[in-house]
């Protein structure tokens, strides 16, 4: 090959590559952004609500805390299976309003555990889950094979919380909080990986857009999980 066209090819790929992390990046920061507002959200509605006994009293006094507890779940399913048939402004307002909802069913934790240990577990919950999502990220190694164990980690502790509900058993809870850690730190790093491969630049702006979201989604799950479970562990109880 002509040694001008092949410097010209050169850098032709590297142009394009750069132009591709550049886009990468972009898009990385615009799912951490959507999922850090999701959890500025999600805490000031918690706050709020436990401050506010008129509205904690009627919901968490009557059957109603069931539906509030239920509902983020009910969220979940409703995003997974409909994203694709939403338009991209659509799909931020569905997790707007989740984070939301996600808020009023977490408002609990600030009637149970005290202020400084609520702190404490989310200091120690985002240096986690940086550290978790950074190597996701940054390392090479490919992820998948350990997706599937962790999926099927997550559907235990699932299946070990619903049925810990009716029985009550401290150890268990115990068990199920100390493995669901673990679930979720690896979730972490699994979802940034599959996040960062699943962008291509040849996607329109609302395919991004709506690919961002549904990334911020993971993520936002992920941290909220690993933040309940560890107060659990370590958390202050008011007393």
């Amino acid at each position: 090959m002509d040694p001008i066209q092949n410097r010209f090819g050169y850098g032709a790929q590297a142009q394009s590559a750069a132009l591709f992390d550049e886009g990468l990046r972009k898009h990385m920061l615009r799912v951490y952004n959507y999922m850090g507002l999701g959890l500025v959200i999600t805490g000031i509605v918690a706050f709020v609500v436990s401050q506010t006994p008129a509205l904690y009293v009627p919901i968490f006094s009557t059957p109603l805390k069931w539906v509030v507890m239920l509902a983020p779940l009910a969220f979940v399913f409703f995003f997974s299976f409909r994203i694709h048939a939403m338009s991209a402004a659509t799909a931020q307002l569905t997790f707007w309003a989740f984070a939301a909802v996600m808020g009023l069913s977490l408002s609990s934790v600030f009637l149970v555990f005290t202020g400084t240990s609520i702190a404490r577990t989310f200091f120690i919950t985002a240096t986690m889950f940086g550290a978790m999502s950074l190597y996701g990220y940054t390392t090479k190694r490919d992820l998948a094979q350990f997706g599937s164990f962790l999926v099927m980690g997550l559907i235990g502790v699932i299946i070990a919380s619903i049925v810990n509900i009716f029985l009550g058993s401290s150890a268990l809870q115990f068990a199920i909080s100390v493995i669901g850690v673990f679930v979720f730190v690896g979730l972490t790093a699994w979802d940034t990986q599959n996040i960062k491969q699943q962008y291509a630049e040849n996607f329109d702006q609302e395919s991004q857009q709506k690919l961002a979201v549904f990334g911020a989604l993971s993520l936002y799950l992920n941290f909220v999980n690993l933040f309940q479970l560890l107060l659990s562990l370590t958390g202050q109880r008011e007393e």
